[in-house]
């Protein structure tokens, strides 16, 4: 059931950088997540979670603290495979995929949960109490200032997001569970940035800023003020929009498997890295999933060369070198002259 307290999706207007990245992560989460750059009420969060709410209901395992996937058994927590292994059977039940925000303050432990090390002694038997990580499983890890958050837990989370599992260990006691989520960051340049090496584990960045057009700045406030005044009829005015939406990314994540990229476009991908100095192979293998997953968005099952070019400035801003306090904004006319330059047509 439509959440009338969530602004539509498609009513958002402008940004659109930001919601193609948004939608990219929604129909492959393998592309690895989404940092969003930029000044605060560019409606980021109002974004994420607008996503989160066309998106189609999940198939979890009935009372899973994990809410595991029923249809993959390799991917059930420990709890579920015990209960398939007893009784031969899981009791599944549908839910709203969720958004999980990451307090700011939020500790360790807090993260990924914690093992009583007590009653293992004691009892010999694992009890875990799940973390955040836990509650994101299958959902939206939304992290607002990701910069201003410990380097540490960062890690910890851009490690579950790459692998799909966190493993809690303590005492030579382990408990490995399901973690597989869509990682949506936020951050502010102005107050910090995070470090290259962890920039560039974010699959997609966009760099955003107010829209500066005066008319779409007065379509703004009329359509905020229609949301505030009327939710249901605002929901109701937005909703064949939004459910087209939601169709397209049901039908992109059925095409992806089958979308394939040629060897020559591989190429120019690879080309584009070497034009722009950037260090390292992940680069290339973002692109190309964007590519693809472009390529799937629209129906096709084949990569176009404008599928490529549409992914340049959201795969590649944040893994450029840059001078301090640059902004990570790419102009892909000069990246063409680049690689004409050092690579040739």
């Amino acid at each position: 059931m439509k959440d009338n307290r969530i602004y539509p999706f498609s009513a958002i207007v402008g940004q659109e950088t930001m919601k193609l990245a948004l939608i990219l992560n929604a129909v492959n989460p393998k592309i690895g997540g989404v940092l969003i750059s930029g000044e605060k009420g560019t409606a980021k969060s109002t974004a994420v979670r607008a996503l989160a709410e066309l998106l189609p209901d999940i198939e979890v395992v009935a009372g899973c603290r994990f809410f595991c996937d029923p249809t993959i058994s390799g991917k059930l927590c420990p709890d579920c495979h015990e209960k398939l292994d007893t009784e031969g059977r899981l009791t599944t039940s549908r839910m709203k995929m969720k958004v999980v925000d990451l307090p700011i303050n939020a500790t360790e432990d807090r993260v990924i949960g914690t093992l009583d090390l007590e009653h293992a002694i004691k009892k010999g038997e694992k009890r875990f109490e799940p973390g955040i990580l836990a509650e994101a499983n299958r959902g939206i890890l939304y992290v607002d200032e990701v910069n201003l958050l410990d380097d540490h837990i960062v890690d910890v989370l851009l490690d579950s997001a790459a692998m799909g599992i966190n493993t809690v260990e303590r005492e030579g006691i382990s408990y490995t569970h399901p973690a597989e989520f869509i990682l949506v960051g936020t951050m502010n340049p102005e107050e910090g940035e995070l470090r290259p090496q962890l920039l560039d584990r974010f699959g997609l960045c966009v760099n955003i800023t107010g829209v500066s057009d005066p008319a779409k700045r007065v379509e703004i406030v009329m359509s905020r003020a229609h949301f505030e005044e009327d939710p249901v009829g605002m929901a109701k005015k937005w909703k064949p929009k939004d459910q087209e939406l939601a169709e397209k990314i049901i039908q992109a994540k059925a095409i992806l498997p089958q979308v394939s990229i040629s060897k020559d476009l591989l190429l120019k991908i690879v080309n584009i890295s070497i034009a722009l100095d950037v260090n390292g192979h992940r680069s290339d293998l973002i692109m190309m999933k964007a590519s693809k997953t472009i390529a799937g968005f629209y129906g096709r099952k084949e990569v176009q060369a404008q599928d490529i070019n549409d992914s340049l400035e959201i795969a590649l801003a944040h893994r450029m070198r840059r001078q301090p306090f640059e902004e990570m904004v790419i102009d892909p006319g000069r990246i063409t002259e680049l690689v004409r330059q050092k690579i040739g047509d």
